[in-house]
């Protein structure tokens, strides 16, 4: 679709929801060209290159024009599967332009496809991934990431980082912005009023009372008085071994994990195909699938969509709420 076919788009009474096509080389144009399985209370705008989704189409025997692209051209051609530094500026390229209208209020939303940290990086372009990529372009101080998936909403104390930095990552005042993000979202993109947070301890039985570490004693506890005073609904710190448990999960809208794999290996457990990944604290809805670019996959028509249509089904959801 054209430019101004995209304008006239955002001008639709359902929400225009701007789908990046990620590394061009990996599975993210096969799975946005499934858009077209499925109705979608949303108008859905894909932003890739024409020709390489055409291409695409035809190794995969569906048909191109059944979805709705934005043409961002790419700069060096692409095969399925290889990689090319000289498309790191394209795949950015697709980042700005869904943040562009997003901002602009062109798109309600946007769901990215994945991108290879990589091989942009080897373009020489710094790049720790879309989380830090759209907190810095929108001048976001502060963003927290949250996996979703079978019932499960595990955000992030700590994200990538190597274990023995996490305890000293962990200070009263960053988490007690974490949580004041991943409560005030909860209101306004979950729609929950007064969500209930489970918060995770650090150590082995959240600490042992001091006998496993003094970090539930010294950092998160305090955090967790002081944000109850204020009427929040927290629970912790609680061992992370039984927080994930049924009995204790049930009645909770969301999990505070202290540190990246003490939360995401239960979630990748419980919902590998279908978990998304959203991120909060930003002024605009983005949600994305949970895998990688799967460069193996890339045109043979095995990739599957799943996580990419809860994405984008969670994005609408998130839109509406706000009038879009």
């Amino acid at each position: 679709m054209s430019n101004t076919a995209a304008k006239t788009a955002s001008r639709s009474p359902l929400p225009v929801i701007a789908v990046t096509s990620g590394e061009p080389a990996g599975i993210g144009p096969d799975i946005c060209l499934r858009l077209a399985e499925r109705t979608w209370p949303a108008r859905l705008l894909v932003l890739g290159d024409r020709q390489l989704l055409a291409e695409r189409a035809r190794l995969l025997g569906v048909d191109a024009a059944a979805v709705e692209i934005r043409d961002i051209p790419l700069d060096v051609p692409c095969s399925c599967g290889r990689l090319d530094p000289g498309n790191a500026r394209h795949v950015l390229r697709l980042l700005d332009a869904a943040l562009a209208g997003c901002r602009s209020g062109e798109y309600a939303a946007m769901v990215t496809a994945p991108v290879h940290k990589g091989v942009i990086n080897d373009a020489g372009i710094a790049f720790s991934g879309h989380t830090e990529y759209l907190a810095e372009h929108t001048g976001t101080p502060r963003v927290v990431m949250m996996l979703a998936g079978a019932g499960l909403r595990v955000a992030l104390a700590t994200t990538h980082l190597a274990l023995k930095d996490v305890p000293a990552a962990i200070t009263r005042s960053d988490l007690e912005v974490t949580l004041r993000i991943l409560h005030a979202d909860m209101q306004a993109k979950f729609g929950i009023a007064r969500p209930r947070i489970l918060v995770a301890g650090l150590n082995p039985h959240a600490g042992e009372g001091g006998h496993m570490g003094r970090e539930e004693i010294e950092v998160i506890g305090p955090v967790l008085d002081k944000l109850r005073g204020e009427g929040m609904d927290l629970a912790g710190p609680l061992p992370a071994d039984t927080l994930f448990t049924k009995g204790v999960l049930a009645g909770s809208d969301a999990q505070l994990a202290m540190y990246h794999d003490q939360g995401l290996a239960v979630l990748k457990y419980a919902a590998f195909d279908e978990g998304i990944n959203v991120t909060l604290g930003l002024p605009i809805i983005r949600t994305s699938v949970d895998h990688g670019t799967a460069l193996d996959l890339a045109g043979s028509g095995k990739a599957s969509p799943v996580s990419l249509f809860a994405a984008i089904d969670a994005a609408i959801d998130m839109a509406s709420r706000r009038g879009n």
